[in-house]
């Protein structure tokens, strides 16, 4: 843990995987703090309950999360599906006190308030849990990238019946995306080369 006061120093220290976590912080704080940062920041700013995480995401990240972004919106065009990117937008529900900035977000056949799919590349272990902060703003499916595989949550009705995931179940094919081959997708972002990976994904879907 850290103040809040000796957070501008603190992101000047050379570690761009960094993680920092601030309790207590106010709503109004978190609120400003974006404010002062502003949309440009290569900061990924999380929010939830009186705990401010804040991650500067290194160069590994960052390929790993366009990767997969530029997999997916391959996959819409390929398939004819009407898609809205929101990549890294923050979102924020302030009368429940939690705000995200996903890596990679879209809203599927329509455009909507909050995505219908987050994606998160994990580099480092940590922090506020995920999918209690997706949980909060009704995402319906959130992706997680990390050691070379993907794991997929998808929100349930009966929350109480997965409550060790905060009401998402864990599933081995998207629901937002019924048709998309998960093992394709998974082989083509574990490609070395981008190129390759999109080439062989496009074949792979055509």
């Amino acid at each position: 843990m850290i103040s809040l006061n000796d957070l501008p120093e603190r992101l000047q220290v050379d570690d761009p995987e960094e993680r920092h976590t601030i309790s207590p912080v106010s709503w109004s704080q978190y609120e400003t703090l974006l404010s002062e940062i502003g949309d440009q920041s290569s900061y990924h700013i999380s929010y939830l309950n009186g705990v401010l995480e804040i991650v500067a995401p290194s160069r590994r990240h960052e390929s790993g999360k366009t990767r997969i972004g530029t997999l997916l919106e391959i996959y819409f065009l390929e398939t004819n599906i009407e898609y809205f990117p929101t990549g890294s937008t923050t979102f924020r529900k302030p009368d429940q006190e939690v705000g995200v900035e996903p890596d990679e977000s879209y809203c599927i056949g329509t455009d909507k308030e909050f995505p219908d799919l987050v994606i998160e590349v994990v580099v480092t272990s940590g922090g506020i849990n995920r999918l209690a902060i997706y949980q909060q703003l009704g995402i319906q499916e959130v992706w997680f990238w990390s050691e070379d595989r993907l794991a997929i949550y998808h929100l349930r009705q009966n929350l109480d019946q997965f409550t060790a995931n905060f009401g998402y179940e864990a599933i081995n094919r998207s629901q937002v995306l019924p048709e998309l081959n998960i093992e394709l997708l998974t082989k083509s972002i574990q490609n070395p080369s981008p190129l390759a990976a999109a080439k062989a994904f496009r074949e792979g879907i055509l």
